[in-house]
């Protein structure tokens, strides 16, 4: 990986560490990882037993969804599966419930706990572009959400 990726890993890890209150070190996680990815909108969510919820965002504008069932949407899906899910066009997904009316792609990771692997966090990335996400766009996002981990896990 580049050594920007590198960089930015280690300054996600001091965020998530740091005494910043813990909307705003979500918040700087999720513009760190729209600024690496020169993505349009990012999310940063916490899974409880019946809703995720959003944190924190990143974006030109304020998500429709700031909560939705655990079962709802690619989120729940990708929750179910524990593993990062991609749409690349949500328009023909019905699982997709994007945030921002105009996104047509969409990358929902989970953050797994490191004990017992269940679904504690996720990141949803989102694009006004089809198919804007690959597998390395898929690596560099679990990739920061593991130097996160702290976020969810020290709540």
């Amino acid at each position: 990986m580049p050594i920007i990726v590198d960089n930015t890993l280690n300054q996600i890890r001091a965020i998530s560490m740091g005494g910043d209150d813990r909307a705003e070190k979500a918040k700087r996680l999720a513009e760190l990882i729209r600024k690496l990815g020169d993505y349009r909108w990012v999310g940063v969510y916490d899974v409880g037993k019946e809703n995720v919820s959003l944190v924190a965002w990143s974006g030109p504008e304020t998500p429709a969804h700031l909560s939705a069932p655990v079962t709802a949407g690619l989120a729940g899906a990708a929750i179910r599966e524990k593993r990062a899910l991609i749409a690349g066009d949500v328009r023909s997904d019905p699982r997709c419930l994007p945030a921002l009316e105009t996104t047509l792609s969409e990358i929902i990771v989970p953050v797994l706990s490191p004990t017992g692997g269940q679904v504690i966090g996720t990141v949803g990335v989102e694009s006004d572009h089809l198919d804007s996400f690959s597998g390395r766009d898929q690596q560099m996002i679990e990739q920061c959400t593991q130097a996160a981990l702290p976020l969810w896990l020290l709540r």
